[in-house]
């Protein structure tokens, strides 16, 4: 099954877009979604298409801060039953450990991931479609949306030490700038913002203690995902495999070492979850393909090696047999926000009126 989204992403699109000159229902159909899911919000809806949906609304509205615009009508709620248990937790760190570990209940294609060192904490963020799709503005969605989470939670105007984005600069900044502060940095090797750790302490503004039991007891039986538990042991190996891929050294020797676990014994525990190393190491391979891939500053040689390929030819095949498709037609349909067989005229929509009014 495709990685999905809930509705509720889409929250505000079709006012936005006839704002904008377009006809949300004629660009939704060109990208085989339907207006009238838009009327259940928690409805759950293949992910890729909205990608496109948004790719091709900036572009149609010659507005390349689309998807910020779509973040700022979002409201706290837009996270569904998630939203109940954040306002709840003690602080920012407890919630965006909830966000991180519970990503896929309010949204499938979400990836997030926290680091810290130097006093800073850097929340990385990507998308994973399974399918080639642009990125550009559904990450600017992503992003805005994560702000004004934090915002909501703790200060008002609070802003990031910086914020990262992987996509091209755009002709001006300025849009991102009056959302995520001065500190915009564009066509870098990631997406994500940068605060002080100091800041994870923050307390949740609307926080009430008295209410936590209830809020967990919820978390556990309305929004926790049945199968968290196995994902996050498989996890572990996932990560593990991720960190020496690039430097080579991704053998089932070396990763269960660096586990402290023997080859054998690594063996019978994914085999206890229904795994096997080698469905592992690809699945760990597929993900991080297409994470790099709409990343444009990193040539293919490139991302073979961080996929640990001895050579670039050896990724071609193995990338072929994953995708059913080369690696350079995949980042092409990515950039080109349609999928495989579709032509510029399958999703040609009328050219909008002048833009009227804002969004």
């Amino acid at each position: 099954m495709r990685p999905r989204v809930r509705t509720n992403t889409l929250t505000g699109y079709a006012g936005l877009a006839r704002g904008s000159g377009l006809d949300p229902a004629a660009l939704m159909a060109a990208v085989g979604l339907d207006i009238a899911d838009l009327d259940v919000p928690e409805r759950w809806i293949p992910g890729a298409p909205v990608a496109r949906l948004l790719e091709l609304s900036a572009q149609q509205a010659g507005r390349p801060d689309f998807g910020l615009r779509l973040a700022s009508l979002r409201r706290l709620g837009t996270l569904g039953p998630l939203s109940v248990v954040l306002r709840e937790e003690p602080d920012l760190r407890s919630a965006l450990d909830l966000l991180i570990r519970y990503e896929s209940t309010y949204t499938e294609p979400l990836r997030l991931r926290l680091r810290e060192s130097d006093g800073r904490a850097t929340l990385e963020m990507w998308l994973e479609f399974g399918e080639p799709a642009p990125h550009a503005q559904a990450l600017d969605l992503g992003m805005a949306a994560l702000t004004g989470i934090v915002r909501t939670l703790v200060r008002s105007d609070w802003e990031p030490l910086s914020a990262s984005f992987a996509r091209p600069a755009p002709p001006d900044p300025e849009p991102w700038r009056a959302v995520f502060g001065p500190g915009v940095l564009f066509e870098r090797d990631y997406t994500g913002v940068v605060f002080r750790d100091q800041d994870l302490r923050a307390a949740i503004v609307a926080a009430d203690s008295s209410l936590r039991p209830y809020t967990q007891q919820f978390l556990r039986t309305v929004v926790a995902p049945a199968d968290a538990t196995d994902a996050s042991e498989v996890a572990d190996v996932e990560e593990t495999v991720e960190l020496l891929l690039p430097l080579g050294r991704h053998g089932i020797a070396q990763v269960s070492r660096y586990l402290g676990l023997r080859p054998h014994a690594l063996q019978r525990y994914l085999a206890d979850r229904g795994e096997t190393y080698s469905s592992v190491m690809n699945a760990t391979r597929a993900r991080l393909a297409e994470r790099y891939l709409p990343n444009e500053r990193y040539s293919l040689t490139e991302v073979s090696q961080m996929l640990g390929f001895g050579a670039p030819s050896a990724f071609s095949r193995w990338f072929r047999q994953q995708f059913g498709t080369s690696a350079t037609e995949w980042r092409r349909q990515a950039r080109s926000g349609m999928p495989a067989g579709s032509t510029p005229d399958a999703a040609h929509v009328d050219e909008p009126a002048e833009p009227g009014g804002g969004g």
